[in-house]
């Protein structure tokens, strides 16, 4: 009994030309989405406002327009970057080179924090919104976004 498999021609020489071919080069390389974000420029804070979660505790699904609707009218946020000068005004914040005084920066990269709820400006990037803020608008860091009740 033979072993040979006989394949019609056709699909032989699509064969062939698959092996002759070299694989698609890559031309764009791919960019981490935290570069992506514009950096905010002096005293500026960039946020990512707090979404909220997509089913209630009873189990009902949210639809997207809900989630957000309640995005935009979010007090919290996350922090994604800060500006070089944010926090370096020692008329507003105190004078980071005195070592007598307690200076410190009210928040940092990957706090929770609490803003006024018309502050920053809001604009849209891919997958989402994001805040841009001034460093005196951070109200308060917190430790949960769930621990706040969202209205």
């Amino acid at each position: 009994m033979s072993k040979t498999l006989y394949v019609p021609e056709y699909i032989a020489k699509q064969k062939e030309q698959l092996k002759q071919k070299p694989p698609p080069k890559k031309t764009e390389v791919e960019t981490p989405a935290l570069e992506k974000l514009p950096k905010p420029t002096g005293w500026r804070i960039l946020l990512l406002p707090f979404k909220g979660k997509k089913q209630t505790e009873g189990g009902i699904l949210l639809p997207d327009q809900a989630i957000e609707r309640e995005a935009l009218a979010t007090v919290c946020g996350y922090v994604l970057k800060v500006g070089p000068l944010a926090y370096k005004d020692p008329e507003k914040f105190g004078d980071s080179t005195d070592p007598t005084k307690n200076w410190e920066p009210w928040c940092k990269e990957g706090d929770w924090v609490i803003f006024g709820r018309y502050a920053g400006s809001r604009f849209k990037i891919e997958g989402g919104e994001v805040r841009l803020l001034n460093d005196d608008e951070i109200l308060a860091t917190i430790n949960d976004p769930e621990d706040i009740l969202h209205i």
